[in-house]
């Protein structure tokens, strides 16, 4: 079994279940490690699917109306407040950020910021903070999981992060597949 026919079957065992499962249970059932079933969870949640790590294992969050995207991105360091501000003032919500190594793989950020608040917050931090942007390890590059109530909100987001010069050009090796060639969501 290829490693993209794995993670359909990991999703859709996780979609199936209303109880978290195990790594080691997930491991089993699909005959691998540990090891790569927590690779395949970081590519799926790449991908845009809401999986929760639990205490008692993997589970995914069902989110009834909301529909989520993958943006690359690349701006300055004193860009990331508009960046943020401009997501949260068109609907959009900031779930993650994440970057693609090419040592270490992904490397992922829960932000789960919803309101200009949590932007202040968030800002604040890296202000008064020791820590960096995770997006200067990769010479400004990274990449945010939005999510909204509908398709048509992440198209403006999408627009209006164009206009700003704020989006990356994709390039066909990238960790997520946004061309859609195996199409992984939480309403499969």
């Amino acid at each position: 079994m290829s490693g993209e026919q794995r993670r359909k079957q990991l999703f859709q065992i996780l979609s199936n279940s209303k109880e978290p499962i195990s790594g080691a249970v997930l491991a089993q059932q699909l005959q691998v490690s540990r090891q790569i079933i927590v690779q395949d969870i970081a590519l799926l949640r790449a991908n845009g699917a809401d999986i929760l790590s639990a205490s008692r294992g993997y589970v995914i969050m069902q989110t009834a109306h909301e529909v989520s995207r993958v943006f690359k991105m690349l701006h300055s360091d004193e860009q990331t407040e508009e960046e943020l501000t401009l997501i949260i003032d068109l609907g959009g919500k900031v779930r993650d950020v994440f970057i693609y190594h090419r040592v270490y793989g992904i490397v992922r950020a829960d932000m789960k910021i919803r309101s200009r608040r949590d932007i202040q917050d968030f800002m604040e931090k890296i202000r008064s903070g020791k820590s960096s942007l995770l997006k200067n390890v990769t010479s400004g590059y990274h990449y945010h999981t939005i999510s909204a109530d509908d398709d048509q909100t992440l198209d403006s987001i999408h627009k209006m992060l164009e206009e700003k010069g704020m989006l990356a050009c994709l390039q066909e090796d990238e960790p997520v597949d946004f061309w859609n060639r195996a199409k992984i969501s939480a309403k499969s």
